[in-house]
């Protein structure tokens, strides 16, 4: 709810899951006790850029027993002197105040910690479902194998009959061969008969003549 111009958490429902709340720049300048009532188990709250102006606004958060991250940044109490140390002391249950802990160490962002945590489940899940790694190659080359190996047969299969085929049609094609030279042959021979058998009567009517 941050930057909606909020000026009372009194109409706050009860969210006794919530985690996070963010009221980052509105006009909010008490009534933080409503927070430990409505929302009890606050791990990070946000009240940066509200009116905010001294540490009895604030004692009312110690309450928040959950509470760990707390955001005051730009608001007016924060010129207090000896803020960071003051709101340390009072509320002891937090680890880190406007984004840094008491040794000026940067809090982690919560976002990127979600990511990662999310990141982290993704794979767990891929790994989950891929199953055991080459399962599934070995299985594939084998697949392979008995494809390749019929298609092998089946050409070997294929040439032979081929082969087959082309022997038994040089046979024909010899056997044409030679019958259509012995046709030639007889017909030339059957000519030559009859050239000699017509030589002796051209002669005798040549002798009568």
């Amino acid at each position: 709810m941050a930057n909606v111009e909020l000026t009372s958490l009194a109409k706050l429902p009860t969210l006794s899951k919530l985690r996070k709340l963010e009221l980052s720049d509105n006009i909010i300048s008490g009534g933080l006790e409503v927070l430990a009532e409505r929302c009890p188990n606050l791990t990070y709250l946000n009240l940066s850029g509200n009116k905010i102006k001294d540490l009895g606004t604030v004692e009312a958060l110690q309450n928040l027993k959950n509470l760990k991250s707390l955001d005051l940044f730009n608001c007016e109490i924060t010129n207090l002197e000896d803020y960071r140390d003051s709101i340390f002391e009072l509320l002891q249950q937090i680890t880190y105040l406007d984004g840094f802990d008491q040794e000026d160490n940067e809090a982690p962002d919560s976002e990127d910690d979600d990511d990662e945590e999310g990141d982290e489940d993704d794979d767990d899940e891929d790994e989950d479902e891929a199953g055991p790694p080459g399962e599934y190659e070995e299985e594939d080359d084998e697949d392979d194998g008995g494809s390749d190996l019929g298609e092998g047969e089946e050409e070997e299969e294929v040439g032979l009959s081929y082969l087959m085929k082309e022997e038994i049609q040089d046979e024909d094609d010899d056997d044409d061969y030679v019958e259509e030279g012995g046709d030639e042959e007889e017909g030339a021979g059957g000519v030559r008969g009859e050239k000699r058998k017509r030589d002796p009567e051209d002669e005798g009517e040549e002798e009568e003549d």
